[in-house]
């Protein structure tokens, strides 16, 4: 494996939406969820749980989705991912990134359809090879989503260090009943999120996109320090 720096792994990385049809082994998604497994966890507790799938059983779980939203079958979201109330300054965040998103793709603001055959692109993991869905024992509090969500972050990481490319689909809960049923998941794990896994298309304009951060005074503040 490449030794990149963490530094330059952060810097490179990016949600990725179109992807090459090149295969993953099962021993290099055994490789990268062993990484993340290794996030650190409160008590230990290592919640989550990851169902990797490629081949038949991703088509078909992809297939079930698909006539799912046909069908008209309404969403079902067990969890809250953005607040109620979106802030004025979280908004102009949120449609920013839309905006850039559907430019990159040569979509027009007023272009609803086109929007929304791009938004149902989640439920196909933008066509890369692997599909993991990510669950967690509806039990568990709060506080094991942060470990859930730094877990993500190394499994993230893992896969640009070995030259693969992700991107989390939370839009994958709002089907959680539709994959329980395709996967046959036990009754105590809710559907947190799908991960796309794969090689990035090169030559995909919207692999270009890239959201901006704020910057670092927006959000972190500085005591004490002599320097």
């Amino acid at each position: 494996m490449t030794d990149i720096a963490l530094e330059s792994l952060l810097a490179q990385r990016r949600s990725i939406r179109a992807y090459l049809s090149t295969p993953v082994t099962q021993a290099e998604v055994a490789a990268i969820l062993t990484d993340a497994r290794r996030a650190p966890s409160g008590a230990n507790l290592q919640p989550g749980h990851f169902v990797a799938l490629t081949g038949q059983p991703f088509a078909a779980l992809k297939t079930a989705l698909a006539q799912g939203i046909a069908s008209g079958r309404q969403p079902v979201s067990e969890y809250s991912y953005f607040p109620e109330q979106m802030p004025p300054h979280l908004k102009a965040r949120q449609r920013a990134a839309g905006y850039a998103l559907y430019a990159a793709l040569g979509i027009e603001r007023r272009d609803i359809a086109g929007r929304r055959r791009q938004f149902a692109r989640n439920y196909d993991f933008f066509d890369a090879p692997v599909g993991i869905v990510v669950t967690i024992d509806r039990a568990m509090g709060k506080g094991c989503y942060m470990d859930l969500g730094m877990a993500l972050m190394a499994l993230f990481l893992a896969a640009e260090a070995r030259g693969l490319a992700t991107t989390g689909i939370g839009a994958l809960a709002h089907y959680g009943d539709v994959v329980h049923q395709a996967l046959k998941l036990p009754d105590n794990q809710l559907v947190v999120c799908g991960i796309a896994l794969g090689h990035a298309d090169p030559d995909a304009a919207v692999n270009g996109f890239r959201t901006d951060r704020a910057a670092l005074p927006d959000f972190a503040r500085f005591d004490g320090f002599s320097d």
